[in-house]
């Protein structure tokens, strides 16, 4: 298949949570961060029109979309990029209304707030924008472009919920469908700071075909052709191949219970170094024995 759209997707700002904005800094402008590491001037660059290209940030996650969008705005002003609005859908009818519609077909970039993942699933799944945008990124020169929850809702499989201390207790991590951009990934944000690796483990030991990708903060992956991945912005990538697991207890032990693991394979990327899906082959790009 010769998938046209490209997907981008970024682990968060260092003090912005993927399912909570309780502790969001009263300056929605520090929790935007990864603009300065060159993410957001990436996604420009890769769009059809560059600085002219239509974008639209929709802020259905986000409980304070006020807030959120006019600062998504304002940094990409600062970029030189102007043709940009905020597009708040925030019911499901609302997804399918003309006007919402119209915008998201004469867009060039979508560009998904952080909030609530399954906010962003339960609100658009199912409507007409979530088909129209299925099918810009799978036939047309679009980006689709998530931070935080619209990074961890683009994939098919979808971390909701589960903490990071318990998270290889049997049953602590819950997984519904994504919006389904992306097949054999499951995807998770804010990775290193909040000590989320746990969480990938047990999604990836519950169906080792998926690849876990764990975006630290202010780190995101540019994803062509649905297959080949390369690593933008200032931290680590971590991914999570199940695919040579030896041994699990996971249908032995009861809810609850750790779970053992053996032989579960891992790698790190940082900026530039490429992976490719179909060949599971990671190149780094500054490799110490070029």
């Amino acid at each position: 298949m010769n998938l046209r759209g490209k997907l981008i997707i970024i682990g968060g700002a260092v003090d912005k949570g993927s399912f909570t904005e309780t502790d969001l800094d009263k300056s929605a402008a520090k929790n935007l961060n990864f603009f300065e590491e060159g993410i957001l001037k990436r996604i420009i660059d890769e769009s059809k029109y560059k600085e002219l290209s239509r974008i639209e940030v929709i802020t259905t996650a986000s409980k304070i979309p006020k807030e959120i969008g006019p600062e998504y705005v304002k940094a990409l002003s600062s970029l030189n990029a102007n043709n940009v609005a905020v597009l708040n859908i925030e019911k499901r009818e609302e997804a399918s209304s003309a006007e919402s519609l119209e915008r998201l077909k004469a867009a060039d970039v979508v560009i998904f707030t952080g909030g609530d993942q399954l906010r962003l699933t339960s609100i658009l799944g199912g409507t007409a924008f979530h088909d129209i945008l299925l099918e810009k990124y799978f036939h047309e020169d679009f980006i689709y472009a998530g931070t935080s929850a619209g990074a961890a809702a683009a994939s098919n499989n979808m971390i909701y919920q589960g903490s990071s201390s318990e998270a290889l207790l049997k049953g602590e991590v819950k997984i519904t469908s994504g919006l389904g951009l992306i097949a054999d990934v499951i995807i998770d944000t804010h990775f290193v700071q909040r000590g989320r690796i746990g969480r990938l483990f047990q999604a990836v030991v519950g169906n080792p075909k998926v690849l876990g990708i764990g975006l630290g903060e202010d780190t995101g992956l540019l994803i062509t052709n649905g297959r080949q991945m390369e690593a933008i912005g200032s931290g680590l990538v971590i991914l999570v191949d199940g695919r040579e697991i030896k041994d699990t207890n996971l249908t032995q032990v009861e809810l609850g219970q750790p779970i053992s693991i053996s032989h579960l394979v891992t790698h790190v990327m940082s900026k530039h170094d490429t992976f490719n899906l179909d060949t599971y082959k990671m190149t780094i790009q500054s490799s110490q024995y070029v």
